[in-house]
């Protein structure tokens, strides 16, 4: 056992990588990073600012866009200090504490992110298939309640996975292929067997997305159902209208999270710096767009921008 310097409790910290392969270009690949994570922050706090501010923005469907504003600085904050101070100045330790926190806090924070999406989806959901009832089903008080259920549900099925990693035995190869301490990444280092870690993580994947993506689905084809029956072409559009940028911000999500999860797990034959790229792309891009989706989409935000812009 000694010969391998096998020890779970090793205070020797993991060595983050950045982008395999292209050290050379950190620098360069810092500049998107950088300018996509100050996008993201200023506009998602510029929401939170605003439907805050606003009396008259004190309304569920607003509610919930600063709990997916609050989702999005979460994610890219999580990851994006640590990646830069590896990119600018090539701090790549971080302790196992260090690691495990922020896995913890990656993975929590994109569950309950996939929780708000499906509350969103309800939202519209409710909205056009159910007008007259709306202000008494979804009230602030309620969308507060399903956030704090979206929030325990995202800590009950995380907290196992640093709690699992932090009992695997690791040898001498501490050195992660990435910019931040995703799970499998991390899990893959140990020279024990990691088998219940993957089959945990494949598990809360598919119980959590699968759960969530089968409500969104129902939920749209029942919304479809009720447009298709509105015989007024105008009415016909304001309602899909409605659903537009919540579509647009869903499917960037998943798509970019499904693409992340799958080639982390199975995907041996793509390149690692070009997964390490876009899985650093799905926690900068959707944050930094998802504001400017609902900004140019909803005519009450658009109207609050430019009445605190153009003072």
């Amino acid at each position: 056992m000694a010969a391998f310097n096998l020890t779970t409790f090793d205070p020797s910290p993991f060595i983050l990588m950045g982008i395999p392969g292209l050290e050379a270009a950190h620098l360069w690949i810092s500049i998107p990073f950088s300018t996509f994570y100050i996008i993201s922050l200023f506009g998602n706090f510029m929401l939170l600012f605003l439907v805050g501010k606003e009396q008259t923005l004190h309304k569920p469907m607003y509610l919930l866009l600063c709990m997916l504003a609050l989702t999005d600085i979460g994610m890219s904050t999580s990851v994006m200090p640590k990646a830069l101070c590896i990119l600018w100045f090539n701090l790549n330790g971080i302790t196992m504490g260090g690691c495990l926190t922020q896995m913890f806090f990656i993975h929590a924070v994109s569950v309950m992110q996939s929780a708000v999406l499906l509350t969103m989806a309800f939202d519209r959901y409710v909205a056009i298939c159910n007008p007259l009832r709306y202000t008494t089903i979804l009230t602030n008080v309620r969308i507060a309640k399903l956030g704090l259920v979206g929030l325990t549900r995202a800590v009950l099925f995380i907290l196992p996975m640093p709690l699992l990693v932090s009992r695997l035995p690791f040898c001498a190869n501490r050195i992660i292929p990435h910019t931040y301490c995703e799970h499998m990444a991390v899990a893959k280092m140990s020279c024990g067997d990691f088998t219940v870690n993957r089959t945990y993580g494949l598990v809360v994947a598919f119980v959590v997305i699968g759960f969530d993506l089968t409500l969104i689905a129902l939920s749209y084809s029942l919304i479809i159902r009720a447009v298709l029956r509105i015989s007024s072409k105008k009415a016909h559009q304001k309602a899909l209208n409605t659903c537009t940028a919540h579509i647009c911000v869903m499917l960037m999500s998943y798509t970019a999270c499904l693409f992340t999860y799958l080639t982390q797990r199975f995907g041996q034959g793509i390149a690692s710096h070009v997964h390490v790229t876009f899985a650093n792309f799905y926690l900068l891009v959707p944050p930094m767009l998802n504001p400017i989706i609902y900004g140019v989409k909803t005519k009450e935000l658009r109207d609050k921008v430019g009445k605190y812009t153009c003072r």
